[in-house]
Formats: C-alpha cells, structure tokens, sequence
C-alpha cells in the first residue's frame, strides 16, 4: 500500500529535522520547503497529498500560500503546525482553506492523527483549542478582519517583505518589478489600512498572519508588539 505522501514547509531546519523523523515510518516525506514560495514551488512540482507547514514563514506567509494553493485549483489538505494557541490565527489558517491546525509542543501525539483524518475530509484542530476554533470559524469573526484580506495579493507581497525590513530594492528584486513599483504599493497599503509607519506596519503584518516571529525564549515568544516596537 502506497505511503501518502507529505511536503514539509519551515523555515527552522532543526524543525524539518525532526518532522521528517517522526512522519518517515508511516508517510513518505517527499522535500522540504525553507519558505512560503518554495513551499509553493515544490507543491506544484511534487503534487504531494498532504503539506505540513508553519503559519508564518519568510517571503511568503503559510496562510498567504495556502491561499494561493487554493486560488490555482490545487486541493493538496494542509495542516499547520505552529507554536502559537491563538484562536484568531488558527481561525484564519483555516479560513485560508487548511484543514488542520496542530499545536508545535503536541506533534509528536497529534500530528499523525492529523494527517489521517485530513485525507479522509476531516479537519484537525488541537484538542487545547479545537472548541473555540472551531466555533469561531462557524460563527464568522467577531473582531476586525485582520487577515489582510482588503489587500491585493502583490500588496500583500510588499507587506511581509518591508514588515521583514527588506529595503526598497530588496523588495523589488525578490518580486521582480521596480522599485517605484514597490513605493506604489506600500503607499497604497498604507492608505488602505490607515497606518503610517514601517513599526505599525510590522505589527499590522504580524497580526495577518504574514511575519515570521522568532522562535519563544525560554518557552516565552516575544510579545508581538515590543517586536513592532523594534523594527
């Protein structure tokens, strides 16, 4: 019986490391992904049943993916596995069109399970937080939109990028257009959100789900806004 196969995306290796060891004797890993775009790449290329991904990556968020995944017709299940029991974010990730949500400290228990019970149509959500998850995403959101979902999918690009603090002509060459292209659309994104500084944009991103934070110290992430404070 074929082993269904799975696509890894995480920009820690040591993470990929250690997924591939606990899937490789029930799945088949097939490659792994070090950002969104990559993730995005091999998935075409690969056509893997099932990927396994971060919520935030760099150059190109999970949630922004697997958006994109969607956008091209591709009905590859996803589960995201991050280290963050936020409920708005679990919310969005399957809003994005995951299926599963897994909570980083209880992979080693769940992640299996999740990937059995996606290839069978099923969603996957962390017992510590699937009851309120889910309801959320039945009752629609409550607050805000913070997806970034009035934004175009290249104002989105701009967005992580300079939230990342690539310069101007950073962002233009890894999206390939020019750098008064850019000035355009991180104006048009500042008008449309309402904000007026790289910090407020850097928390606004964070809060959509684009920017890569770091890893928890000690077990303890930095708090989203003193990271906004200090782009």
């Amino acid at each position: 019986m074929r082993k269904p196969r799975v696509l890894l995306a995480d920009d820690h290796a040591i993470v990929l490391e250690g997924l591939t060891r606990l899937l490789e004797p029930e799945f088949e890993v097939v490659g792994n992904a070090g950002d969104g775009r990559k993730m995005l790449e091999m998935a075409a290329r690969l056509k893997p049943d099932v990927i396994i991904a971060d919520v935030s990556m760099p150059l190109l968020s999970g949630i922004e993916a697997v958006r994109r995944l969607r956008e091209k017709g591709s009905r590859t299940k996803v589960v995201f596995l991050s280290m963050y029991a936020d409920l708005e974010l679990a919310r969005e990730a399957l809003r994005s069109g995951a299926s599963g949500y897994v909570l980083k400290h209880s992979a080693s228990e769940s992640l299996s399970r999740a990937i059995h019970d996606v290839l069978a149509g099923r969603v996957y959500v962390s017992p510590r937080i699937s009851g309120d998850v889910l309801a959320t995403v039945q009752q629609g959101p409550k607050r805000p939109d913070r997806s970034g979902a009035g934004l175009t999918a290249r104002e989105r690009d701009v967005l992580q990028l300079v939230a990342e603090g690539r310069t101007i002509q950073g962002v233009a060459n890894i999206l390939g257009i020019a750098c008064r292209t850019v000035v355009f659309h991180k104006s048009n994104i500042m008008d449309k959100v309402g904000l007026r500084t790289t910090a407020e944009l850097t928390y606004y991103a964070i809060q959509c789900g684009l920017l890569a934070t770091p890893e928890p110290v000690f077990g303890h992430p930095k708090p989203a806004k003193a990271l906004a404070a200090s782009a």
